[in-house]
């Protein structure tokens, strides 16, 4: 089961990458990257610079101390915000 959140999320970045991230107060760390693509935001103002500005995805499977999971974690390269897109679980 897939479920949709789109909820804010706190990200530290290694090299460009999420290594942990911050949801709903607890700290998940990624043991794993699934995939990684980019697509371009067309519903938004152009970015700085005049281009579409993108999304970065990053399918992960991360996890807390007592549980794990697949997550979609989504980056807005014109706003630099990231946030929690799906989970598997």
């Amino acid at each position: 089961m897939v479920r949709h959140y789109g909820a804010q999320i706190t990200v530290v970045e290694d090299e460009g990458r999420p290594a942990r991230f911050t949801w709903d107060g607890r700290l998940y760390g990624v043991r794993r990257i699934i995939d990684h693509w980019v697509s371009l935001r067309t519903d938004r103002t152009p970015a700085p610079g005049g281009g579409a500005s993108e999304r970065w995805h990053w399918r992960v499977e991360a996890g807390t101390v007592r549980a794990q999971g697949v997550y979609e974690l989504r980056k807005d390269t014109a706003t630099g915000q990231w946030s929690l897109a799906r989970v598997w679980g």
